[in-house]
């Protein structure tokens, strides 16, 4: 055979194949992958949806006003009443119901709040250092050695006892911590090689924090947020346990201090919304684990 037939010959002959080149997975559904395999983290999630779809569908299943009185005071668990009534003979499950929407987004925008100014903050100071830094830790020291319960009463007594005001008063004492952290996470990142070079290649400082260090600096920052959910639905019940809740809207915390001195008497008028107070942080602390161990690269590598 000559030479130009054997080279059509092997021109001919099929190409071997290439085996696929596996797609990368999205850092979103690696770190959902992750998640998942977290045992506490996927309880802590069942039990927050489980709790946010009866405050979400019970009063639909269980329509009945929380505020009513719709029995005698202090009625023991009974058909009518599945959890009792309080001291004014209102229905307990009618409140843990419609309180739940209350307590819950609370702690959902007074958690969003803190992470916002504790964000800001943090990301300023981190990112440009020098006087800015300095004056922006002082003012984070200053809010930090007041005690932030004590503080909070006096701006819930100040401007009100109105579910808006209790809300901007647990955000406003509780963003120094995730100050504290944004502020290291951004000292770390900004003289990284990739920052210089961004730097270099002309992108200002909004462009700089916003698009390339903060998005670096978020795993951290996720985990904070999820704690802070649990701190401020503990704040609501502090404030309102002491009697700073607003009267007109029912929220668990507000049940519990309103039946505190009648514990003796009804214990399930505190005892049930205590409870639920209690599942909702332990949810939240777990799906907060949960996210900790998605998003941490270290014990991703485990």
């Amino acid at each position: 055979m000559s030479t130009m037939e054997s080279s059509l010959a092997m021109a001919q002959k099929p190409l071997p194949s290439v085996s696929k080149v596996p797609k990368a997975v999205s850092p979103a559904r690696a770190a959902l992958r992750q998640f998942m395999k977290s045992p506490s983290g996927v309880a802590g999630a069942l039990l927050l949806l489980l709790l946010l779809a009866g405050t979400a569908l019970g009063p639909w299943l269980y329509p009945v006003d929380p505020l009513d009185i719709v029995g005698l005071p202090f009625a023991a668990p009974a058909a009518d009443a599945p959890l009792g009534t309080d001291y004014l003979g209102r229905d307990v499950l009618a409140g843990l119901i419609y309180g739940g929407r209350a307590t819950l987004t609370v702690g959902a925008v007074a958690a969003l709040i803190t992470i916002v100014i504790g964000v800001t903050v943090g990301a300023l100071a981190g990112f440009f250092g020098g006087w800015v830094d300095a004056l922006l830790v002082k003012i984070a020291e200053f809010f930090q050695v007041l005690p932030p319960l004590l503080f909070a009463m006096v701006l819930v007594t100040l401007f009100g006892p109105k579910l808006s005001t209790i809300t901007l008063a647990i955000g406003a004492v509780s963003w120094t911590s995730a100050a504290r952290l944004t502020r290291a996470e951004f000292m770390r990142l900004r003289d990284l090689d990739f920052i210089k070079a961004s730097r270099a290649a002309g992108a200002g400082s909004l462009h700089l924090i916003l698009r390339v260090v903060l998005p670096n600096a978020l795993p951290p920052i996720i985990v904070s947020a999820t704690l802070a959910i649990g701190t401020a639905i503990l704040f609501e019940g502090g404030l309102s346990f002491l009697g700073l809740g607003d009267p007109n809207t029912m929220s668990w915390g507000l049940m519990i201090g309103q039946n505190r001195n009648y514990v003796l008497d009804a214990w399930w008028a505190v005892t049930f919304p205590g409870a639920a107070i209690f599942l909702a942080v332990l949810a939240v602390s777990l799906v907060g684990d949960g996210v900790n161990d998605a998003v941490n690269p270290r014990l991703r590598r485990r």
